[in-house]
């Protein structure tokens, strides 16, 4: 297994903190709430987290073609 592969969730989960936290800030600087800002901000982890997951998995890694398969 190699190092980027053990890194790529850490990157995941920094990517979706740092959309969290800036939809967070935003909220907090249109509203002044604290409460809806930390549930916007939840929220838009958890959104990005799953928006990203499903991509990550949707991606399959492309794989040499043979050409000794008649069906390609």
């Amino acid at each position: 297994m190699a190092r980027s592969d053990k890194t790529r969730p850490a990157e995941l989960v920094g990517l979706a903190s740092v959309a969290g936290l800036f939809l967070g800030g935003i909220v907090l600087m249109v509203t002044r709430d604290v409460a809806l800002a930390a549930i916007a901000g939840g929220g838009g982890f958890v959104v990005t987290i799953i928006s990203l997951a499903m991509m990550v998995l949707a991606m399959s890694p492309q794989l040499p073609k043979s050409h000794n398969n008649p069906h390609d």
